[in-house]
């Protein structure tokens, strides 16, 4: 794990503003972007920092959370061409963490499960309501907290009608719509996120929550997942030339998942019928 950036003291003294005196723990460190949890006596902070091309990201980032309501962002340049940005910590376990109990097979962690995928594709439409596209929704990206679902990462977010990158290369691999890979595959850039995209990763999220892996069965379609690179993996997938695993851990869970990842873009739902539709699937609890 990398080491905190000395010059950033900026960071600190933003974390210390929200937090007081703060103990730096890191979380994360890769291609150029690194995360620290920042904790004190009032509370607890997230610094995340870039270099070299990343940077560019962080930008953006801090940017799009400056923009959502009830999120505030400090931002810094350090010397060398280093960015960072402070925010709060959101408390509470990842959607991720919430299907541990189902992917261990046990019944009893279906509700909890199901709670949390209605309150996740709700924060999504809430997220599209107000015009904005998050783009990278993943296992680990909303945090269920006790005032409901904050999601995190939004390096690669926009509002709809504005076009903030130049060229997007996508985002978990396994998680991308069909549409954008094909996009991305044939070098039409700017390739854009959507609504309809979101709610792939949404439903592909889900899958994976569940299931513990992800919904793509590459080997039926005779890929190696690990030798095969991303390229020709987004290009498998943006000729819809692998089929979803078979395996069936929550049947009825993944038949209200498996038309969203198999049908259209335009045929697809919002976000908002599919909270509906997975809502349905707590009625005979309730009955």
């Amino acid at each position: 794990m990398g080491e905190f950036p000395a010059a950033a003291h900026g960071a600190l003294k933003a974390a210390e503003a929200l937090c007081g005196p703060v103990t730096l723990t890191a979380v994360s460190d890769r291609r150029g972007s690194a995360v620290w949890k920042a904790t004190g006596p009032d509370g607890a902070a997230s610094i995340k920092f870039g270099t070299g091309e990343v940077a560019e990201v962080i930008v953006r980032e801090a940017s799009v959370i400056d923009q959502l309501p009830g999120c505030t962002v400090a931002v810094g340049r350090i010397d060398g061409g280093g960015i960072w940005f402070v925010t709060r910590w959101e408390h509470g376990p990842s959607t991720w963490q919430q299907y541990k109990a189902v992917r261990a097979g046990r019944p009893d962690g279906r509700p909890v499960a199901l709670t949390s995928a209605v309150e996740l594709a709700r924060a999504v439409a809430g997220l599209h309501a107000m015009g904005w596209i998050h783009g990278d929704l993943q296992p680990a990206h909303a945090i269920h907290t006790a005032n409901g679902v904050r999601m995190i990462d939004f390096a690669w977010s926009r509002q709809l009608g504005e076009t903030p990158w130049i060229a997007f290369r996508g985002a978990m691999v396994h998680l991308t719509a069909p549409e954008l890979a094909a996009g991305i595959t044939a070098g039409r850039q700017p390739v854009l996120t959507t609504f309809p995209s979101d709610v792939y990763a949404l439903a592909a999220t889900l899958w994976t929550c569940a299931t513990g892996d992800w919904p793509l069965d590459y080997e039926a379609a005779g890929i190696d997942r690990k030798a095969a690179g991303p390229a020709a993996l987004l290009k498998a997938i943006g000729e819809r030339a692998v089929p979803l695993v078979s395996t069936e851990v929550w049947p009825e869970l993944q038949h209200v998942l498996r038309p969203v990842l198999l049908g259209d873009a335009t045929a697809r739902p919002t976000a908002t019928e599919l909270a509906d539709q997975l809502g349905t699937l707590n009625e005979p609890a309730r009955r």
